[in-house]
């Protein structure tokens, strides 16, 4: 199938990126992963598409007092290959080498990543496990929205018209472990698992990241899982047999935590 009709746009700043995604029928394209092959489906329409690659200013790496600031255009190779989020935010790093293929994680981005929101996606998961700030620009100016209200249901987030996701703030430090099993490399995860010190975060068991906080013991966390996981059935594997995997991977990373202690 081809593309529908769409005007194109590729501006030189944020404000003027802002001016024109105000306009009815604007969409935003960042690194196209998603994007591109659901305007070839006719699954999206978009009267206009305002590319804001290259950008200035938004695929900055910087480190503060613990926190990393990640640029939205930043893409997924760039977190993969960054000694200084290996060192500072290992969970993301840990996360990158997952997504998809090289050709792939070459062009794609963290804030196109966030921004659509795939329950299947590391990333979202690994906000969530974090507890990271989501900077969002607008003409009105920038505000930050916390991951774990961010992410609002299947594809769907807290961006609002006009609004476009810039930069996110990860606090460095803690613990973390990042686990996902998958039918072959670079596929869709079946289940995966973002940890970091107490907050255990599973992904493709739901239409957003799920969140389940450790008890005492790993008897008690597993117990947990099996009360607040409903994780739908797919192609190829049942409730049940992804609620397994949760518990495989859940044992898995709290093994991992324990001995880094």
């Amino acid at each position: 199938m081809k593309a529908p009709s769409f005007a194109y746009w590729k501006p030189r700043s944020l404000p003027e990126a802002l001016e024109l995604l105000a306009r009815p029928g604007a969409k935003i394209l960042a690194g196209g992963q998603s994007l591109i092959p659901s305007l070839n489906m006719r699954l999206s329409s978009p009267e206009l598409l305002v590319d804001i690659t290259g950008l200035p200013g938004l695929s900055k790496i910087e480190f503060r007092k613990e926190t990393a600031r990640i640029g939205a255009l930043t893409t997924h190779a760039q977190i993969e290959t960054s000694p200084e989020i290996a060192k500072q935010v290992p969970l993301l790093a840990a996360a990158a080498r997952h997504v998809a293929h090289p050709a792939i994680r070459n062009r794609g981005t963290l804030g196109g990543s966030l921004a659509l929101a795939d329950p299947a996606a590391e990333y979202p998961a690994c906000a969530v496990a974090l507890q990271a700030s989501i900077v969002v620009a607008s003409r009105k100016g920038e505000r930050r929205v916390k991951a774990d209200d961010f992410f609002r249901g299947l594809f769907e987030t807290d961006l609002k018209p006009g609004e476009i996701l810039v930069a996110v703030e990860f606090p460095t430090g803690g613990r973390s472990a990042f686990f996902e099993l998958a039918r072959r490399q670079g596929d869709y995860a079946i289940v995966g698992l973002a940890a970091h010190d107490s907050r255990f975060v599973f992904f493709g068991v739901g239409g957003t990241p799920v969140l389940v906080n450790t008890r005492k013991s790993l008897d008690e966390t597993k117990a947990a899982v099996k009360k607040e996981l409903d994780p739908p059935a797919d192609l190829y594997h049942s409730s049940a047999t992804k609620l397994h995997l949760a518990g495989v991977l859940l044992e898995r990373a709290w093994n991992t935590l324990s001995t880094s202690r």
